[in-house]
């Protein structure tokens, strides 16, 4: 990347501290990353929308990074402008709406909500993500009950966003602009950037939430590696309806089998964890294993659910 640029940047943002060449490991699920050329943190909306604009303005490459789940960072990191969300600001109101900036991060949200009172989010709990990530991806997970037969998603309690639009529009959308998919939204296709969201929630028993959270704590915690001790970026591979594309690598008896200190999981086939010093290579190599082995015997081409950033 440019330095001129890259300098020009740094100056247009320097109420925001950035700073250079930070690895981008520590900031990611996976642990695995290498440096950003340049790197803020803003922790409001506007600084955001202010960083955003400035990259564009001067050219600069830049990723807005929330959590860091789902993503694998090459191991020679990004070239241009990281932009770790920390904008996190929220009210709260009598009627239920909740408002919060984007860089918020969702457990924070779904414990406060039970101690009010306020139900819609618990079903998301133990998810690493902010609520920017969670719209991006429409956060969703199996419902208790019955039987966990039923889908939660996010956009069940969304009711609006505030977006710095990809012509560098601040304005207001509803669903119907989010256009919201499984695993998918408009800001997959669009440069459009979350900066706050307000949610509709109903009066529920904490009691209840209480319950629920701690019932998908414990079914997610025996079926997926934890992250504390094995990191890494939640599901590699999109769903096949009705194959699964865990079951298939299971299947090939490929749980356990590794590729320098990338693994897939013991317990999830389609989760890929890091031993401790995992490459970005090493877990790409694995993936491209995963995908030839399950394509030659089953038919099946395996889709990465996850996101590719940076330099590799």
């Amino acid at each position: 990347m440019a330095t001129t640029a890259l300098t020009s940047l740094a100056g247009k943002i320097k109420s925001l501290k950035p700073q250079w060449d930070v690895p981008l490991a520590p900031f990611t699920t996976f642990r695995i990353g290498g440096p950003a050329d340049l790197f803020c943190e803003p922790s409001s909306a506007s600084e955001l929308a202010l960083a955003v604009l400035a990259a564009r303005s001067l050219g600069v490459p830049y990723f807005v990074l929330g959590l860091g789940a789902n993503i694998l960072i090459g191991d020679r990191g990004f070239r241009g402008l990281v932009i770790r969300n920390a904008a996190h600001h929220e009210r709260w109101s009598d009627d239920g709406k909740l408002w919060v900036e984007s860089g918020a991060v969702m457990r924070d949200l779904i414990s406060e909500s039970a101690h009010r009172g306020w139900s819609g989010l618990e079903h998301f709990v133990g998810i690493p993500s902010t609520v920017g990530g969670a719209i991006w991806q429409n956060l969703h997970f199996l419902s208790p009950s019955p039987d966990r037969e039923r889908t939660v998603f996010i956009s069940e309690v969304f009711e609006s966003c505030e977006i710095l639009s990809a012509e560098g529009i601040r304005k207001t959308v509803d669903a119907s602009y989010v256009n919201f998919g499984y695993d998918d939204t408009i800001f997959h296709h669009r440069a459009d950037i979350v900066l706050a969201v307000t949610f509709a929630l109903s009066r529920g028993d904490p009691n209840m939430m209480y319950r629920v959270m701690q019932e998908n704590l414990s079914w997610r915690g025996a079926r997926h590696p934890w992250l504390e001790l094995n990191p890494s970026a939640g599901s590699i591979f999109k769903k096949i309806e009705g194959v699964g594309a865990g079951r298939l690598i299971d299947q090939l008896g490929m749980k356990g089998f590794r590729v320098g200190d990338a693994q897939i999981s013991h317990i999830h086939a389609n989760i890929m964890v890091n031993l401790g010093q995992a490459t970005s290579r090493e877990v790409r190599e694995l993936i491209a294993t995963a995908q030839q082995r399950v394509e030659e015997k089953f038919g099946h081409r395996l889709e990465p659910e996850i996101s590719f950033v940076g330099d590799f």
